[in-house]
């Protein structure tokens, strides 16, 4: 408890700051001169206006009027001077430093975003290079250590960590904002665009979806998910990045705080694959996402992980065993919430599987079910045994009872005999009926095998007992000797 308490402090945003130092309402915004932070620069230079005031410096402002107050013709310039003062980056680990500086800019950047929303003319390509530049400079940085780093705090479930919320939120929301609606606006044409929004640029937004921050990433995922519909030309390039993260996290990793936003990007890019799907679809399945079953903190991003899978079983029924098989090779062995989670994504994707794939996988398959229904873990019989419930399993196991009895009636009768919990107890009952009513002659059959191999059982145990108790006699006897 200490030492979240200690992490908490470490870690924790201010609050926005006051806004006591704020300018009125409807009043001009201001830029920024910044001749005074550095003798002898020219304050015209991009290096200069792509810079954070130095330590202690307090950047001077001077007055630069609305949009609405400039001609038309002269408003492109005043979006290109109002773009450099937001390229100006403040500290925000002290609240009440250049409060009123760091208002202007928010201002600023609000206006900025209004214009590009309101559809007011299509910017011209200086602006649109210098918009992406003032994009990069805000947003492109070292994130914060997370707490499984080297940060002096003990490593912690990811699952009960508290979410780390960016100081800088206040700025960092309206350039995201200011991003996306670029993106999204009818005026961008992607044939420029895409000089500025290039492959190193996207890949940086990859990166940063490893941010703590919830809200940030948020902003990240529908950014990328407009940029793959919007550049077609990006596309390939997107999933094989999307794969590279993919593959660091569950073969090295096994940390990063934005799978399940990428795996919100992929599903809906799955929904839109062409049929036949082509290898490269399938290869990414196999490779990427079946194995994402595989690392502890799955339950962060199963519910995604889930849709995707099932995604491409509906677009291509044939792929309904290797996805079963995927899973029968990462089930989890000691963790049952895991089992859990596992079990209703099986469900989800017997759904969408046809008579003559579940046939090529269903030993294997049930004998794993046959598992979990003897499971003494009740939440994982009781989820097994909820299978039933649903109509199409029911009707695939129906049509090959003759074999699928067989592998988990033991199971059933085990429960019935024995298992602690009321509830599971109750299911299995209603289960063995079932089967019974399908097929009494093939339930018979399978009781009378399963007391033979009791009797067979009990037998070979007692034959245990008499061969230890005449080792202990013998024994006994030579020490008498």
């Amino acid at each position: 408890m200490f030492n979240r308490i200690i992490k908490r402090g470490n870690r924790k945003a201010p609050k926005a700051e006051s806004a006591a130092s704020l300018p009125p309402a409807g009043q001009a915004t201001v830029t920024v001169n910044l001749a005074s932070r550095s003798s002898g620069a020219d304050p015209g230079s991009p290096r200069q206006l792509h810079s954070s005031p130095a330590p202690g410096a307090v950047p001077q402002i001077e007055s630069l009027p609305l949009f609405r107050d400039v001609p038309v013709l002269e408003r492109q310039a005043l979006f290109l001077r109002k773009l450099r003062i937001c390229s100006v980056l403040f500290d925000f680990s002290d609240t009440l430093k250049s409060a009123r500086e760091k208002e202007v800019k928010r201002q600023t950047l609000s206006e900025l975003v209004d214009f590009v929303q309101s559809g007011s003319g299509r910017l011209n390509e200086q602006v649109q290079e210098e918009l992406v530049r003032t994009v990069d400079v805000n947003i492109f940085r070292s994130l914060p250590p997370a707490s499984h780093e080297n940060t002096g705090v003990e490593p912690t479930d990811p699952e009960e960590e508290d979410p780390y919320l960016d100081p800088a939120w206040p700025h960092l929301q309206l350039v995201y904002e200011l991003l996306l609606r670029y993106v999204v606006s009818s005026d961008t044409d992607t044939k420029v665009a895409k000089r500025y929004i290039d492959h190193s640029f996207v890949l940086r937004l990859l990166d940063l979806l490893n941010s703590e921050d919830p809200r940030e990433r948020e902003y990240l995922k529908t950014i990328l998910h407009r940029i793959y519909g919007k550049f077609m030309v990006h596309r390939p390039f997107i999933r094989k990045a999307i794969n590279n993260i993919f593959y660091r996290f569950i073969f090295e990793t096994e940390r990063h705080s934005g799978i399940g936003e990428l795996l919100e990007i992929l599903g809906s890019i799955i929904n839109g694959f062409a049929l036949p799907m082509k290898e490269e679809h399938k290869l990414f399945l196999v490779r990427a996402l079946i194995p994402l079953h595989k690392p502890k903190p799955v339950g962060l991003y199963h519910q995604q992980l889930s849709y995707c899978i099932v995604q491409f079983v509906e677009k291509d029924y044939k792929l309904a065993d290797t996805v079963i098989r995927g899973l029968l090779k990462y089930w989890p062995v000691t963790n049952c919430q895991k089992e859990v989670l596992f079990l209703g994504e099986l469900e989800e994707v017997l759904e969408a599987t046809q008579p003559a794939e579940f046939q090529r996988c269903m030993v294997p398959l049930f004998k794993q079910i046959a598992r979990c229904l003897s499971s003494s873990h009740f939440q994982v019989a009781e989820r097994s045994l909820f299978l039933w419930n649903n109509d199409h399993i029911v009707s695939l196991v129906a049509q090959n009872r003759s074999v699928i009895l067989p592998i988990i009636f033991e199971a059933l009768e085990k429960n019935m005999q024995g298992h602690w919990n009321q509830a599971v107890h109750g299911l299995t009952a209603n289960v063995r009926k079932m089967f019974l009513d399908m097929d009494s002659d093939l339930f018979e059959a399978c009781q009378q095998q399963y007391l033979e191999k009791e009797e067979k059982t009990k037998y070979l145990e007692a034959q245990r007992e008499s061969a230890w108790r005449s080792i202990e006699a013998a024994l006994q006897e030579k020490k008498r000797l």
